[in-house]
């Protein structure tokens, strides 16, 4: 499933892998289920996105979304080999980004989910005990290159509970502030 976006975006928000009623029977990244929703919502009201209304993905401005993995993995649960297989392609979106932002403009990547988090680690070589998953965590990679922490937008975590719509919002809003 390949990445949508802007190359010159100085947002790269990275989720786990295509969801089996989204993105994988869709073909975009977070379209077509309650995480995309939940998502585009943001993205939208931060603006990141323009609403194209409901049957179309709407129209990034300053954001790349990609996967951690690029196929639908069993389970939900990807296997460390797709994860290798995969960081070429990740790699490739955060060195985009990193470019985009090579004037010493601030980038943030914001991983949904703490399989994401640890495969941008990976993709960057980059030790995970430098910087734990923790929602809402902000961790410095580089100079003015920021990864934020967010719980993943599935069904299950805003059903539940575990993230909800203001612990969302206040990675965005901490994304804003960076960026400006």
């Amino acid at each position: 499933m390949a990445s949508v976006g802007p190359v010159t975006a100085r947002l790269l928000v990275v989720g786990l892998a295509p969801g089996r009623m989204g993105a994988h029977r869709t073909g975009r990244p977070f379209f077509g289920d309650d995480s995309g929703l939940w998502l585009h919502d943001a993205l939208t009201r931060f603006g990141f996105a323009e609403d194209r209304g409901q049957d179309r993905p709407p129209r990034l401005l300053h954001c790349r979304i990609t996967n951690a993995v690029r196929c639908l993995p069993p389970d939900n649960r990807p296997l460390p080999e797709e994860r290798r297989r995969c960081a070429p392609f990740l790699l490739r979106d955060l060195g985009m980004l990193c470019r985009s932002g090579r004037r010493r403009r601030p980038v943030v990547i914001l991983a949904l989910g703490a399989i994401a988090h640890d495969a941008i680690l990976f993709a960057l070589g980059k030790p995970r005990a430098d910087a734990a998953f923790e929602h809402g965590a902000e961790h410095v990679l580089a100079r003015a290159v920021y990864l934020l922490d967010s719980y993943h937008c599935s069904r299950y975590n805003t059903r539940t509970g575990r993230l909800t719509r203001a612990a969302f919002d206040a990675v965005f809003e901490r994304i804003t502030h960076l960026l400006s």
